[in-house]
């Protein structure tokens, strides 16, 4: 198993290298001259020699790109022109939001997406087998954006004088916004240093920080401002791990063993839990961690439709202000956790399948 990971991770190092070779020439290929791309088409040559030499485009390619690589191995993607913060600021202050929304969204996916694949697998050619397949096809042809505005228009205007209605946007209602756990608890925390800076990270998870600091109001009022873009983000993510769940479990209960534990007068439901599921799980594994780093990029759609202010939005602003540092920095972080979402569910494929250990 030890020799298995060490072969995964060290076969993950060239594909993050290759990232990093694609986010630093990124700006430079797709937004052209980087100071008319920043400052303008009317941007004058003296202009463009100041800022050039300002931000070292003057010198020689491969001093730029190992700048760049030393930069990011101390974690400085440099500082945005919008917010005139660093990138990393502006990355931390926004990624908790958009981590409970992947998260939220791929529980939600797996709860109800796995349970609808086994069940037309197991009533295969029934109608309960066409009608999860039909809601699969539908849910995977659905865009974002259209179902999200669909959502706060059936939840906030049609059941808007209801019980079930929902915030249609934004993180908080007004007034309801949680204080910080580590205030609540009366801890004294400094201005800088690590252990401040994680504190206050961490308090940005809205849902964890309510709850821990037993701010029920404001727990309750995250989570309602979360069910919808939840809802949203899922449901293409949702449909594709029931057709794969159903695939791969439809493959399995055709194999020997399978059909000889049916034989033998096991329940379908102990043959199907205890005998095909676990081998029918290294495919839908796979998808799941794909939907992950996909859910973390297609946080934009959803995030600007809700108007939520994670790194979709932020991002989504950057592209159209120009914003390269911001563009550059959270492409990087985007692309390098798809990189090591994968890597993890590589490795635990030697905890589903023994075989995967011995090779």
């Amino acid at each position: 198993m030890i020799a298995y990971a060490v072969k995964r991770i060290l076969t993950a190092i060239p594909v993050l290298f290759g990232v990093v070779v694609v986010v630093f020439l990124l700006p430079r290929v797709v937004l052209g001259d980087p100071c008319r791309a920043v400052l303008g088409p009317r941007a004058t040559e003296a202009s463009c020699e100041q800022f050039a030499a300002a931000n070292g485009l003057d010198d020689p390619i491969w001093e730029q790109f190992t700048r760049f690589v030393g930069d990011v191995l101390t974690f400085d993607l440099g500082e945005s022109i919008k917010f005139s913060r660093p990138v990393t600021e502006v990355l931390l202050d926004r990624l908790p939001l958009t981590i409970e929304l992947a998260l939220s969204a791929l529980l939600l996916a797996i709860v109800v997406g796995v349970p609808l694949g086994i069940a037309a697998a197991r009533w295969h050619n029934s109608p309960v087998d066409i009608g999860t397949m039909a809601f699969a096809n539908v849910g995977v042809s659905m865009p974002i954006f259209w179902l999200g505005l669909m959502l706060s228009y059936l939840f906030a205007v049609v059941l808007g004088d209801t019980f079930l209605a929902l915030p249609p946007t934004g993180r908080f209602s007004p007034g309801l916004t949680p204080e910080p756990f580590y205030e609540v608890w009366g801890w004294t925390v400094s201005d800088s240093g690590f252990w401040s800076g994680l504190l206050e990270f961490l308090s940005k998870f809205a849902v964890f920080n309510a709850v821990i600091s037993a701010q029920w109001a404001g727990a309750w009022d995250a989570i309602r401002h979360l069910i919808l873009p939840t809802i949203a983000l899922a449901t293409i993510p949702m449909a594709i791990i029931a057709r794969m769940t159903r695939s791969s479990l439809l493959d399995v209960l055709g194999r020997d063993y399978v059909r000889t534990a049916a034989a033998k007068g096991a329940r379908d439901a102990r043959v199907v839990r205890r005998h095909a599921l676990r081998n029918a799980l290294l495919p839908v594994v796979t998808i799941i961690g794909l939907q992950l780093g996909l859910l973390l990029g297609g946080a934009v759609l959803t995030e600007t439709v809700f108007v939520l202010p994670g790194i979709g939005t932020a991002l989504f602003d950057a592209i159209t202000t120009r914003d390269y540092p911001i563009v550059q920095g959270f492409t990087l972080v985007i692309a390098s956790t798809y990189v090591v979402v994968n890597l993890v569910v590589d490795l635990s494929y030697g905890y589903l399948d023994p075989r995967v250990r011995l090779q």
